[in-house]
């Protein structure tokens, strides 16, 4: 999902689309894409705001998988984007932010699952969904800016799904943006609200990551360039 505008990164977002700003001197994306297990065989992009600087540094292959793009015009939250890629979806998927960063072992673990969303121990209590889990570690809830304590589990916005997704209606829930022209909205459909209701018929599994960066403000790309640096050096 690499469609957004990336407001809270301005200016560094006025040119260049959030996925494609770099990081360790490496775009957001492509530090994604790199994470990516051998088993993924093919890549479909949501693009929209400044999809022509995407598109053209991606191209149609990557890392030997073809890519498609699917143009997310309206920007009407997760699920609808989810929704969107249908025609080109079949059997199990992974479904990831294309502006966050993922550790390869985590996504390799996480396909593993039948269903699965990845969590992260929060730093930052009500920056994210938190999740509220059942006795065996499946997905009951997701309180969006829940404010939890410290550790407490939270979306990173990395789902293991399969068709069974879209026998489900998209829940809708406040709008936080709106078309890709910048008008605001005023309901998007949520992707892990819509699981709540999925998990009611089907086992979610919530699984801790040991890595997972969120790129969300300034401040996140100057840690994300010093841990990875330091990665890269290692």
């Amino acid at each position: 999902m690499a469609a957004g505008l990336g407001t809270r990164l301005r200016p560094h977002t006025l040119t260049t689309p959030k996925p494609m700003l770099e990081v360790a001197g490496r775009p957001i994306l492509e530090w994604s894409l790199a994470s990516l297990p051998p088993e993924i065989d093919e890549v479909v992009l949501v693009v929209g705001y400044l999809k022509e600087k995407i598109i053209s540094r991606v191209g149609d292959a990557w890392g030997g998988r073809r890519v498609r793009y699917v143009v997310q015009s309206e920007l009407k939250g997760t699920g609808a984007a989810l929704a969107l890629c249908r025609p080109h979806l079949s059997g199990k998927f992974l479904v990831m932010n294309g502006d966050d960063l993922y550790g390869a072992a985590d996504v390799a673990a996480a396909i593993g699952h039948e269903l699965a969303i990845l969590a992260k121990a929060t730093e930052v209590p009500g920056r994210f969904g938190a999740f509220r889990t059942d006795a065996d570690g499946n997905l009951v809830d997701i309180v969006e800016g829940a404010e939890i304590e410290r550790g407490g589990l939270v979306n990173a916005g990395l789902y293991v799904l399969d068709e069974r997704f879209f026998e489900y209606p998209l829940v809708p829930i406040p709008a936080r943006g709106g078309s890709a022209s910048g008008g605001k909205g005023l309901i998007e459909f949520g992707l892990p609200q819509t699981l709540v209701t999925m998990a009611k018929d089907h086992p979610i599994a919530i699984l801790r990551a040991n890595f997972w960066l969120p790129i969300g403000y300034p401040e996140d790309l100057e840690k994300a360039t010093r841990i990875l640096s330091e990665r890269v050096r290692k």
